[in-house]
């Protein structure tokens, strides 16, 4: 079956209990946003209960995201193996990338094996940049 590279968008609002020590946004409380994205991105393909999360790849924070901020995290499909997700995710705020990256989850059965989901992703001229990046974590 044919899969799309829909974007799925969530918002976040950057609370006070958010903040690490320096005022912006705390890593872990990006971090788990971040996973969450992918989760949720990857739940509109298969169940959530067959999704495990396999790897987080190239988190980058590219500039601090302040009190008070309203992030916009987008996930998007960047490439499907026989059993496995890679979700390109990103946080901006006012239109400015702050964060990006990959994230890996693997489809399993009620064993937690591996599971082919029997998914192909549709390449186009939009997400075609993305899908390269996510093949080159397949060489690691």
């Amino acid at each position: 079956m044919k899969a799309n590279s829909d974007k799925l968008k969530t918002w976040r609002f950057v609370k006070s209990e958010d903040l690490n020590h320096h005022g912006t946004l705390f890593a872990g409380r990006a971090a788990e946003w971040f996973v969450e994205t992918g989760l949720m991105t990857t739940c509109s393909y298969v169940p959530a209960d067959q999704i495990v999360l396999v790897n987080i790849d190239q988190m980058s924070f590219y500039r601090p995201i302040k009190l008070g901020s309203l992030i916009e995290c987008t996930g998007q499909m960047a490439y499907l193996g026989k059993t496995s997700f890679i979700v390109y995710i990103s946080f901006k705020v006012d239109q400015e990338i702050k964060v990006e990256g990959f994230i890996s989850y693997v489809n399993v059965d009620e064993n937690t094996r591996p599971l082919p989901h029997g998914l192909e992703l549709e390449i186009t001229d939009e997400n075609r940049q993305i899908h390269e990046k996510a093949k080159k974590f397949l060489k690691k």
